[in-house]
């Protein structure tokens, strides 16, 4: 049976699916989208999700086509006809359809509204437990990276490039200290036990997996430091690992060719995983 998505009010299937030539998420990546886990057939921490959102599509002043309860009442129907049990659900709004000018459409243009989901192994992955690879790039995006938008050229190239490395990951770098991942946020864990990631700004997305599992650490008496840090620290860390929707919490055990703490995943990064997994399952 065919995969189920939706477009702009309508449950249809992956091959009736489609977008005007002149939609503006099209022309000029001028739109937002989100992604939430899907574990056991439930949405994984989504309220907070799609929190982030609203926000985003806020800050580049394009109206929220739904509210919380019809964007989760919309997921979960589209969890039910794809018979989901595990993977994400993928959410794009754009601007809308009207004729290519770089100035926003007249004021009440529909915005258009995409949703479909992906199976995917999230919970038992097998990079979990040997942990990920990855490559230190030049971080080359735009200023406002604490909006999700579509606009995902320079996390592709990044992306590719660790794809010809044969990596799971980019950390992209700039100023000499590490942003976040290709797709995820990164962290580090210290010879003393600290668990640092750097603190929100303009420079780096508010990741929801992110401040799930810092609230993790901090309930079970873990140490949590927020503070950029430089490639050449995280070398010399104990542990390191990314978190994202569809990653969770993955152990880093090498980072350019070189070796992260015994070169496997680390006893603390393993807890942090199985707290997070613990609470995605408990719903």
């Amino acid at each position: 049976m065919s995969r189920i998505v939706y477009v702009n009010g309508r449950f249809v299937p992956f091959e009736e699916a489609t977008i005007p030539i002149m939609d503006r998420g099209f022309l000029f990546a001028d739109g937002i989208y989100e992604v939430s886990a899907v574990l056991d057939g439930r949405l994984v921490d989504n309220e907070a999700h799609l929190a982030r959102l609203d926000r985003s599509l806020g800050e580049i002043g394009i109206r929220n086509p739904h509210t919380i309860a019809e964007w989760t009442r919309l997921e979960e129907e589209l969890v039910t006809r794809n018979n989901l049990r595990e993977g994400l659900v993928y959410m794009e709004v754009t601007r809308g359809v009207a004729e290519r000018d770089f100035a926003f459409p007249p004021e009440g243009t529909p915005p258009t509204v995409v949703m479909f989901t992906q199976a995917k192994t999230v919970s038992a992955n097998p990079l979990a437990e040997r942990g990920a690879k990855v490559i230190s790039v030049e971080d080359l995006r735009w200023k406002r990276r604490d909006i999700k938008s579509v606009a995902l050229l320079a996390q592709v190239l990044a992306k590719q490039q660790a794809a010809a490395a044969g990596v799971a990951e980019a950390w992209m770098h700039e100023d000499g200290f590490v942003t976040e991942g290709g797709s995820s946020t990164a962290f580090i864990i210290t010879e003393d036990g600290r668990i640092v990631t750097r603190p929100l700004s303009t420079a780096l997305l508010p990741g929801i997996t992110r401040r799930a599992v810092m609230r993790l650490a901090e309930e079970n008496g873990l140490t949590v430091e927020e503070r950029a840090f430089t490639i050449e620290e995280a070398l010399a860390a104990a542990e390191a690992f990314f978190t994202s929707a569809s990653a969770f919490v993955m152990p880093v055990v090498e980072i350019d060719g070189n070796r992260v703490g015994g070169g496997q995943p680390g006893p603390m990064t393993r807890r942090l995983r199985d707290l997070y997994l613990d609470m995605a399952k408990a719903g």
